[in-house]
């Protein structure tokens, strides 16, 4: 083990997750249509108060030179459509985005012991829409959106402080924060897994998928025919 490196010994980390009797069963799905299933299980996140940020989620890109890259955002929106979050589109991601659309995002649930992993494409979100959604942010959130070229390499924090101190300045106590090069992607799904956690390691993975003929592949056993061009299936853990 290299100097300096955690001395705990992470193989005999054993957390104790769902029983066999509160396994997620394909019969638990009332609806099946993935949008519907995680809409269920985001409510009981927000109503699980160990759950501080269930919108967190990790979203994971891939560079042109094929890189992979790997960070929390905030989703702030979950509809029929997608997931969409919001980022300076200068970062990082952006620039990952712009050559590469194809992103994964990754939501997990500790307390609920459920972890939700989405793959799709990424795309830009009405320039009108961005705008809308930054004016809903606090008044400091904007101006630190402003003041951030997110990604970039920057002299020292003092730096942001100071860029942030000559916005407030410009703009007064009440001018309009003007949008950055700033705004939303929405990520459409083609793959959406549900999965919980069992004590025993058996944990339950249930993956839908559409898109390229897959309703071909449905064969009542292995592959299920679901809603909306779905279909769905259990995967080993």
């Amino acid at each position: 083990m290299s100097q300096g490196a955690s001395e705990v010994p992470l193989s005999a980390l054993r957390l104790k997750y769902c029983e066999r009797k509160d396994a997620f069963l394909e019969d638990n799905i009332k609806v099946k249509n993935p949008f519907c299933v995680f809409g269920d299980w985001l409510e009981l996140a927000l109503k699980t108060p160990e759950i501080l940020e269930p919108n967190a989620a990790a979203l994971a890109t891939v560079s042109a030179e094929g890189r992979p890259s790997n960070r929390y955002v905030l989703v702030k929106e979950a509809t029929a459509e997608g997931f969409t979050f919001f980022t300076n589109y200068g970062s990082r991601k952006a620039e990952d985005i712009k050559s590469n659309p194809n992103v994964a995002i990754s939501f997990y649930w500790l307390p609920l012991r459920r972890s939700v992993r989405i793959e799709g494409v990424a795309e830009k979100i009405s320039a009108e829409d961005s705008l809308k959604y930054f004016h809903q942010r606090p008044r400091a959130s904007q101006i630190g959106a402003a003041a951030s070229p997110q990604s970039q390499r920057i002299p020292s924090r003092s730096y942001l402080d100071d860029v942030e101190a000559a916005i407030k300045l410009e703009l007064g106590p009440d001018g309009e924060v003007p949008l950055p090069n700033w705004g939303g992607y929405l990520v459409r799904p083609d793959l959406i897994e549900f999965w919980q956690g069992q004590t025993d390691r058996l944990h339950d993975r249930i993956r839908f998928r559409r898109g390229g003929g897959v309703e071909s592949e449905v064969d009542g056993k292995l592959v299920h025919k679901g809603e909306d061009g779905w279909v769905y299936e259990r995967l080993a853990p």
